[in-house]
This record gives structure tokens, sequence and C-alpha cells, in this order.
């Protein structure tokens, strides 16, 4: 099976790159450079050309904040690009694997974890454009999955681990919201999932969203207490505050846990405790 992988050098399709090493299947990999998938043209002269019967799109627009003042771009990213993708698989009976974000969630408050049929609530233009972007692949009808995800962190580029590990190492004191509460997923456990899914074609007749983190439940306080913990740095002290505390001018969600029964059922996967994956990059980044 020939494979394009879009966003190939940010976190997850870093990650991407690691798990596909040993494998029969051919997978392609491009970023922006190679490929810009807001060019329907563009985009089905490499599906024709590599012959590419799936796709796992890792590219998107994913700066929540700045996303509030750059709709358009957004929106090009999160939505038109996905919509070429889902045509361009329609066109040739091919597959989009497309990752999407707890951030279509957030509007109403919930105390239990989301499952995939709870209605969407965005409460700003990332989350917004994110469920556009699922529904466009949704009418477009082609083969899916789209998973989403939720705190996403890796050895590769900027991410919240990376800059806890900085900040935890230079100050002698932080400040950590206590009050909105999810799960971190490690890039490389989601990219082995969608691996295994690629590689023992259990995608075919599971159609369908689906949700994936890393088992477990924290804030972001008690994430970034496990950072500095495991890796090592006590001498800054964490402490909780509200996010009140930080003005932003999109409302995070409060809860944002993500229930993944559906994805570990559906496709017979186990999920490993997100301290548990912490600890591995945390090694990785510690010792590269």
């Amino acid at each position: 099976m020939n494979i394009l992988v879009t966003g190939a050098n940010g976190q997850l399709g870093s990650e991407m790159r690691i798990v596909s090493r040993q494998t029969e299947n051919h997978y392609i990999f491009t970023d922006v450079a190679e490929l810009d998938i807001t060019d329907f043209d563009a985009l089905m002269a490499i599906v024709s050309r590599e012959k590419i019967e799936a796709v796992v799109n890792c590219a998107a627009y994913t700066n929540v904040d700045k996303a509030e003042d750059d709709y358009e771009l957004a929106e090009k990213l999160n939505v038109q690009a996905v919509r070429n993708l889902a045509l361009a698989m329609k066109s040739v009976g091919g597959l989009l694997v497309h990752i999407s974000t707890d951030y279509v969630f957030g509007g109403e408050l919930y105390n239990t974890p989301c499952t995939e049929d709870r209605t969407g609530t965005p409460t700003g233009v990332y989350g917004k454009t994110k469920l556009l972007g699922e529904k466009a692949v949704e009418e477009v009808g082609c083969r899916h999955i789209i998973i989403r995800t939720a705190w996403l962190y890796s050895e590769f580029g900027k991410n919240f681990v990376k800059t806890m590990l900085n900040l935890t190492a230079t100050k002698p004191q932080l400040k950590v919201v206590f009050d909105q509460v999810g799960t971190p997923t490690y890039a490389f456990d989601l990219a082995s999932v969608i691996f295994d899914i690629l590689e023992n074609g259990k995608f075919h007749n599971h159609d369908g969203v689906y949700h994936f983190s890393n088992e477990g439940v924290c804030s972001w306080y008690d994430f970034t207490k496990s950072i500095a913990e495991l890796s090592g740095q006590t001498e800054c002290e964490i402490l909780p505050c509200h996010s009140s505390e930080f003005p932003s001018n999109v409302v995070r969600p409060s809860f944002s846990v993500l229930d993944k029964t559906k994805i570990k059922e559906t496709f017979g996967i186990s999920i490993p405790y997100w301290r548990d994956s912490l600890k591995v990059c945390l090694r990785n980044i510690l010792n590269s």
C-alpha cells in the first residue's frame, strides 16, 4: 500500500517516520515545502504519480491563540485542505486518516469523559475550524478514520513538555493552571496506533470518528509536577493557579477528557497510562 503522510515534519509526522521504518508498505512523507495540500491540483498530481491508497493527515493550523486573529488561514488549513484530501481519496477509493482535537468540545461543562457522539461545542476559531474539517470529510464521503486527540507532546518540535522542562530548570517558581483537565498524549503512542490500523488492515468497514489519548486524567498543574519530578527538576516551586490568571482571547476547554472505549474495542488496542508514556519521552529527550 502507498501511504501519503502530510505535515510530516511536525510532532506526529516525525513519530510516523519512526514507527514506519520497518514495513513492506511505502510511506511518502511530505510537508508544506514538498506539497501544499491547499492546492488540489498539486495534491492530485502526487496521488496519481505515487498511486496513493491512503493519506495520514498530520497537517493543521494549531496555534490556538493566533487563530482568533487569523481565521482565513486557519480555515484554509483546517477545512479547505482537509476537504481536498477527502476529495482526492474519494476519487481513487482511498482511505483518509485525519487527526482532529479535543478542542471541538469546551462550550458546555462536562464532568464525564467525552464520547465520539457528543455534540461539538468549540469555543474558539481553532476548535471551530477543526470541527468543520471533520464535517468536510464526512460530507465528501470518502473512506475515513477521524481521530480526535489531546495535549500532544513528543521529542520533536515545540510542546508543553519541552517548555516545562526548560522553565522548571530555570525558574525558582512557576504557576500552572489546575482548572483545565484532560489527558496528555505521547505522539509516539498515537503514531503506533495509526500504523497498526494501517498495517493490519483494521480500517476496513470501520469508518468513523474515534478518540485517542493516553489513559488517565490530570490537570496542566499535575502534568507539570510529573514532568519536573520524572526529570529530576526539584528546585522549582510549582504552584496551582486559576486559568483566569492567564488571560486569553479564547476560552480553552475546562474538561476535555476523551473516552477511548470505541477505539480500544474496534481495533483491539491497549493504551499506556499517561505517566508511563511521559517517562519514555522524557528519557528520550534527556538522553538525546
